[in-house]
């Protein structure tokens, strides 16, 4: 579902939050540390699930960037909020595998540099052009 009931999100500070997901999971493979992945499961929960505003982390880089007036422009938060879901599953499934002695959790690792690295790069969210176009072809009732 669409959300308009959370705050909107700052455009850089999604930026720069896609490049610490990019490099924690780059990280993660580099040293071969999947532990690491549990840290973007806990902020896909909290951020997908919860909203950005909740976000300690978050916050703290907004603040940040809000001082130093490099923010960006304001960006509906619904979007980042179903990115952020991909990122949850996409490392609970990462965190998985290596639970269960597979080396397959690099997969989905790999997958999150790819695609976080379009995020902050570019800011090109795969994540996001898929909701924007499932909600085009299936708007919501009453819409």
């Amino acid at each position: 579902m669409l959300r308009f009931d959370v705050p909107q999100v700052w455009s850089n500070v999604i930026r720069l939050e896609a490049f610490l997901t990019a490099a924690v999971a780059a990280l993660a493979l580099a040293l071969n540390q999947p532990w690491l992945m549990a840290l973007l499961v806990a902020l896909g929960l909290v951020r997908g699930f919860v909203g950005h505003h909740r976000c300690p982390s978050h916050y703290a880089w907004k603040a940040l960037m809000l001082r130093l007036n490099c923010a960006g422009k304001l960006e509906d938060a619904g979007a980042k909020m179903f990115a952020n879901k991909v990122l949850f599953i996409a490392s609970s499934v990462s965190l998985a595998l290596f639970l269960s002695g597979s080396n397959l959790w690099m997969v989905p690792a790999a997958m999150l540099v790819i695609f976080a690295t379009l995020e902050w790069a570019f800011s090109f969210c795969a994540a996001c052009w898929v909701y924007g176009v499932w909600y085009r072809k299936f708007p919501p009732a009453g819409a």
